[in-house]
């Protein structure tokens, strides 16, 4: 590789240079599945009915994504292929885009029935719903 003392080229090997501290920072493990910066981004919510999870993962073929829940871990694995073109000609100059397999790994509540969950993917949106087990569930309690 050959450096050049243009500053444009020496800005853009610092943004490197950071992009990857950041992502070597970022994407330390923790219980709760990776920080941010994986891929792909997760947003998880609670509702007292169920555990509602949210992977925002453009450009997946949903045949290729496999989601496991086992004992209140879920896990969401798959690959994205490159959308740059792999030929010997081409040069791409810029890819910020993810490409590569995948695994994301988030603990939930014990109290979540693995035989009622629920995926669909729509508009780059892997959207997975898991419902709460009966009785875990919030009851009002009439009071005589």
């Amino acid at each position: 590789m050959e450096y050049s003392l243009f500053p444009r080229d020496l800005f853009s090997e610092l943004e490197r240079l950071q992009r990857q501290i950041h992502q070597a920072v970022e994407l330390s493990p923790s219980i709760r599945g990776f920080n941010r910066g994986g891929f792909p981004g997760l947003n998880v919510a609670s509702t007292p009915e169920s555990a509602e999870i949210y992977a925002f993962a453009p450009g997946l073929d949903p045949s290729k994504v496999e989601v496991q829940l086992e004992r209140g871990v879920l896990s969401i694995s798959g690959e994205r292929r490159p959308d740059v073109p792999e030929d010997a000609r081409s040069s791409v100059h810029l890819n910020e885009r993810f490409a590569g397999r995948f695994h994301r790994v988030i603990s939930l509540s014990d109290d979540l029935d693995p035989n009622e969950v629920r995926a669909t993917y729509r508009e780059g949106i892997l959207h997975i719903s898991i419902k709460r087990e009966q009785s875990a569930m919030p009851r009002r309690i009439n009071i005589s």
